[in-house]
């Protein structure tokens, strides 16, 4: 059976329609995923995302024990800041996409995809012997909410006495929301801004009545896992088992960039990764505009002018804010420069689609 939130009574209450994600029972929808799709790119959505996957790396070398654990430097990373970063094989294969939190000197908040919450935990405590760290399991610890939409900050503001406006991108403070103990997060998975909110499963139900209450003039209102994708497919950000898995690296996802290979030391995929960097990738991520109404769909092949495959879509639907469908692929690398004519096989019909850049949308800042 899945295993509900702490928000599970709140959601069915507003008539929410459930489904199971990595063995939990969370909100799809609450009626229309368009409406809700389109009030966090206008006004702001409230999302309860207390499937992520918590745990908790402290000690004297905790810093240092991640910088050995993932492929970002860690150590260097001030309190108060936050790096997207990915846990790899030593083959380079991507075990996972975190995000790594610093809350004091010798305390990290390491939050794990939910269907992978279990495999980084498992990694990351294989990995610690040697180092005085500690690695603790918080999954069950923490509900995580997060409002997203031009309007968050309005929304949030008079609700915390953390200095929202003043909170920059990746960064996270210790305050109150609605008088109950939290962090909050400016990070976000939907291409918008937004906040974070890290709390005792305890206060979550009161968090979400008194930002709702808060955002009810504004716009705000609950959004599920649904419209959540198609957001962050608009801005191009990668989803686990779609775009990411252990048969790829960082550098084919198009995300070298976070790979420390200048750090300190050694890290787990650091000789694999190394090579990887130095030589071109076969297939890399690119972005996908089809013609017509039809969107393609993760797994169907992408072929050149010829017929020959060359490529396979990740993630594709129609996107509400540009009005045409989308979609993302990995396409062999001669083929992958923006403007380059291909065909999607969408169920025996095939689609003509342009290579086009990443993200399809980018929020005006």
């Amino acid at each position: 059976m899945a295993k509900p939130t702490a928000l599970y009574d709140v959601h069915a209450a507003l008539g929410a329609q459930f489904t199971d994600f990595a063995g939990w029972s969370m909100p799809l929808r609450y009626g229309s995923e368009l409406a809700e799709h389109h009030a966090v790119r206008q006004t702001a959505g409230l999302f309860d995302l207390s499937h992520m996957g918590e745990i908790e790396v402290t000690g004297p070398q905790a810093g240092q024990f991640l910088d050995y654990a993932v492929v970002s430097a860690i150590s260097v990373l001030a309190v108060g800041k936050a790096k997207y970063t990915m846990i790899c094989r030593e083959d380079g294969g991507i075990l996972d996409d975190l995000i790594v939190y610093r809350l004091a000197d010798e305390h990290f908040l390491v939050v794990a995809n939910a269907s992978n919450a279990q495999v980084v935990l498992r990694a990351l405590q294989e990995r610690v012997g040697g180092y005085d760290a500690q690695v603790l399991d918080r999954c069950d610890d923490w509900s995580l909410l997060a409002i997203q939409g031009p309007n968050a900050a309005s929304i949030l503001s008079p609700l915390t006495e953390v200095d929202l406006p003043g909170l920059a991108y990746y960064t996270i403070a210790t305050g109150t929301v609605a008088g109950r103990s939290a962090y909050l997060a400016r990070t976000g998975y939907t291409g918008e801004d937004g906040f974070e909110i890290f709390c005792s499963p305890a206060d979550a139900p009161a968090i979400w009545a008194a930002v709702s209450a808060a955002g009810a003039d504004q716009g705000l209102i609950p959004c599920g896992l649904a419209c959540r994708d198609s957001l962050r497919l608009e801005a191009a950000m990668p989803l686990y088992g779609n775009e990411l898995s252990v048969e790829l690296t960082p550098h084919e996802a198009g995300l070298g960039r976070i790979v420390g290979l200048k750090k300190a030391g050694d890290f787990v995929g650091k000789a694999a990764l190394a090579e990887r960097a130095t030589h071109p990738v076969a297939r890399i991520r690119v972005g996908l505009h089809p013609e017509g109404r039809r969107a393609p769909r993760s797994g169907y092949p992408v072929l050149d002018a010829d017929g020959t495959v060359v490529g396979t879509v990740t993630s594709g639907a129609p996107s509400p804010t540009l009005g045409h469908p989308i979609a993302m692929a990995y396409v062999d690398t001669a083929h992958s420069e923006p403007g380059t004519e291909l065909v999607v096989d969408v169920r025996g019909t095939r689609v003509p689609a342009t290579v086009v850049s990443l993200p399809f949308y980018a929020r005006t800042r």
